[in-house]
């Protein structure tokens, strides 16, 4: 369920704004991104696991709660980071 430090290190090349960034909304967004794709594939087998229904809902609203700050501080970043995402509001 949880990505792997490989991955980890993969996202944060790839979305971070300068070097050693990790704290950036586009990093955090697209690191919880990453988890919840996973739990929602752990959900496809695992229907009834609601405990982890239940970190799931919280990640989502993170990652909502992030991708809201971003658009309201830098409108321009937020549409470019939903759309290498591949995430929608």
């Amino acid at each position: 369920m949880s990505i792997t430090a490989e991955e980890k290190t993969r996202i944060l090349k790839e979305y971070a704004t300068k070097d050693g960034d990790t704290g950036s909304p586009e990093v955090q967004v697209a690191l919880l991104t990453t988890r919840i794709s996973a739990l929602t594939e752990h959900f496809k087998t695992h229907s009834k696991d609601n405990h982890s229904r239940r970190g799931l809902l919280k990640l989502v609203a993170q990652r909502r709660n992030l991708l809201d700050y971003l658009q309201r501080k830098d409108d321009a970043r937020y549409r470019e980071l939903i759309k290498r995402l591949g995430i929608r509001r």
